[in-house]
């Protein structure tokens, strides 16, 4: 398997550079590419434009780069449970451009389809839509919102076969697809790896769009808010 490296570390070799765009895949910590996020902040790149849904917790997922204040601007949906960004955010240190998250992912697919822009309903009249061309459509007005091209995207797969073709699970799907394909670069750390290809009718992304990519290491999956209901006293009838 030629895209397949030995560790995340060499999977993410010669691609990071200060300045670029990171997108990267995951909604809050639920198939998030730890693995490749902690080389990045090992690896000491600054300035760095990182597109995700939001930026995981404090200590956790994408928060890590935001301790280690490698990040200057955030493309995201939410700013979530994470303290340091909502206060990074707050403090006019980390430029944030929101997006609702439907647009969000759009605007990442359309990158990846080689869609320049399009035109949505959504944000139009609130600041999302400020300094945006707007045209009207069947009498409705729209907001123009430009595709987004990352320099590198930053994946986390269930599976992939020798041809480096991917398939997600449940809703550690979410972002991924679209971040997989919108990224010059796609590195993707793959929880297993199958030794024959796999069924056309199951594969997610063509591994026409991946680049690299390495075996995850296993860890304990983190759970963002954890609830349980009290548990219920027997009864003694």
């Amino acid at each position: 398997m030629s895209k397949l490296r030995t560790d995340a570390e060499e999977a993410l070799r010669g691609v990071l550079t200060d300045g670029m765009t990171l997108a990267v895949g995951g909604f809050g910590l639920c198939g998030v590419p730890n693995d490749l996020i902690e080389v990045v902040r090992d690896s000491g790149v600054s300035d760095l434009t990182v597109v995700s849904n939001n930026m995981g917790v404090d200590g956790k997922g994408l928060g890590l780069l935001l301790e280690n204040e490698q990040v200057s601007r955030v493309i995201a949906s939410y700013v979530g449970e994470n303290k340091r960004f909502a206060q990074q955010y707050l403090d006019g240190t980390l430029e944030v451009e929101f997006a609702p998250q439907g647009t969000l992912s759009e605007r990442l697919r359309a990158g990846g389809a080689g869609i320049a822009a399009f035109y949505t309903r959504a944000g139009v009249g609130t600041p999302v839509a400020d300094g945006k061309p707007l045209a009207e459509f069947d009498g409705v007005t729209h907001v123009q919102e430009r595709a987004i091209v990352a320099d590198v995207a930053l994946v986390h797969a269930h599976t992939a076969d020798p041809a480096g073709n991917l398939v997600y699970r449940a809703s550690a799907r979410n972002f991924n697809p679209v971040v997989a394909t919108c990224g010059r670069v796609a590195v993707v750390e793959v929880e297993h790896l199958a030794e024959e290809h796999l069924d056309p009718e199951r594969i997610v992304t063509p591994g026409i769009h991946v680049n690299r990519l390495v075996r995850a290491k296993p860890r304990v999956k983190d759970i963002e808010k954890r609830t349980v209901r009290p548990r219920a006293t027997a009864s003694t009838n």
